[in-house]
């Protein structure tokens, strides 16, 4: 697998990391609220929600580092098959989120666009 998708893969893995530990453990704080929904207010009956949506954000970032870590550890057949499904299910979620929220096509771009890359360098 090229350099340029294990980094892309990477990438993503570390915005779905930093976003999940944001929506789980600092949502409280305005800025952040405003980061991830362009809004500060907050919406205390989405807590389960919220707190849903993080942990897949957190255990999506956790699967592409563990795909890049099997990749450089002997079993390059899982690597590849965890990095290039989790890519091809961040795009995928990330088109859906776009058309579904399209106000949030920022937080779609950031879901989707290092996947993407990753993917279409795998393709090459």
């Amino acid at each position: 697998m090229s350099v340029v998708t294990q980094v892309f893969a990477l990438l993503a893995a570390l915005i779905h990391l930093v976003v999940g530990v944001l929506e789980r453990f600092l949502y409280h704080r305005p800025a952040v609220r405003l980061f991830l929904t362009t809004s500060t207010a907050d919406a205390p009956e989405v807590t389960l929600w919220r707190s849903g949506v993080a942990v897949y954000n957190i255990l999506l970032g956790l699967g592409l580092l563990a795909g890049v870590v099997a990749l450089h550890t002997g079993d390059e057949t899982a690597g590849r098959a965890l990095v290039l499904y989790l890519c091809g299910f961040l795009v995928v979620s990330a088109v859906v989120f776009a058309v579904s929220f399209p106000r949030l096509w920022r937080g779609a771009l950031g879901q989707g666009l290092a996947p993407a890359v990753a993917l279409l360098a795998a393709l090459f």
